[in-house]
């Protein structure tokens, strides 16, 4: 099964914040920058209707424009702890 893909933007502090969790945690995630990324930026924004980040694709579960408070719960309902 591929990784779950997530959209960030340098310098946002949620994504750092975000990406900090899951790397303590040892959850593995797909990266994709949209800053500077019109396609990523595209598939971002089909994916989610909204251009903000960081947001999620776990495997066609979305999570858009969130912080680790509202990610925790969300790994949780999908067996991640």
């Amino acid at each position: 099964m591929s990784l779950p893909i997530l959209y960030i933007k340098p310098g946002c502090p949620w994504c750092v914040d975000v990406v900090d969790y899951l790397q303590r945690e040892n959850i593995e995630v797909e990266t994709v920058v949209v800053s500077g990324n019109p396609d990523a930026m595209r598939e971002m924004v089909e994916l989610s209707g909204q251009y903000k980040a960081p947001t999620m694709d776990w495997h066609g579960e979305v999570l858009a424009d969130f912080g680790v408070d509202e990610l925790i719960p969300f790994l949780r309902e999908r067996g991640i702890d």
